[in-house]
């Protein structure tokens, strides 16, 4: 599980005009809630808060100005266009506390006898200790064939890591893939019928 430090800032400034300045300045206003505790207004840097949370799960450490504290990224918002952040809300959370997350499912390997994999889930919630979130879990799929599926409940978690939600859940399967129907040998025929009729009436005319 990655663990990011943050510097951050106290914000006194609030509103959309402060929100501009503190964005123009290549920061992000943020905000730390949760254990019953008051909201603290922070701002972090951008460049690092985006580099952070390209990991999935990502548990920032934010420290400065009396802050310090672990918390888990629960709201980003982004520039439609151009993608940078605009604001996040940081969920705090202790060690050895229990949170619940979605960890995104990946796959290796390859199908074979032409079937076509079908991935249904892309992530699986679970429930974990906040400083020990797995960055995710593997399915390998190489040499199945038609008719292979796994199930949530079927794939191997890390230990003290529990599943949240249906066991019964298609995560993904393996299917026949598509084929082109063919028409019948009477269909043919009569087509063929048809052609040779329409001749002489053409040559007629």
């Amino acid at each position: 599980m990655a663990e990011v430090r943050i510097a951050a800032e106290l914000r006194t400034e609030f509103g959309k005009g402060a929100a501009r300045k503190i964005r123009r300045g290549d920061k992000v206003p943020a905000v730390l809630y949760g254990h019953g505790t008051e909201p603290r207004h922070l701002t972090l840097p951008g460049h690092e808060l985006l580099l952070a949370l390209r990991q999935a799960n990502v548990l920032i450490h934010v420290e400065g100005d009396g802050v310090d504290e672990i918390a888990l990224p629960k709201g980003v918002q982004r520039d439609p266009i151009k993608g940078f952040v605009e604001h996040v809300d940081l969920l705090l959370v202790k060690r050895g506390e229990k949170v619940t997350v979605d960890i995104p499912v990946t796959v290796s390997g390859d199908v074979i006898g032409g079937g076509i994999l079908d991935q249904q889930l892309i992530a699986l919630s679970v429930e974990a200790e906040a400083t020990h979130i797995p960055s995710g879990v593997e399915v390998d799929v190489d040499g199945k064939d038609v008719g292979f599926a796994v199930h949530a409940g079927e794939i191997a978690l890390p230990n003290g890591v529990t599943l949240v939600g249906d066991p019964e859940a298609l995560v993904l399967h393996v299917i026949a893939a598509p084929t082109a129907e063919l028409p019948e040998a009477g269909e043919v025929a009569e087509e063929a019928a048809e052609e040779g009729e329409a001749a002489p009436a053409e040559a007629a005319e």
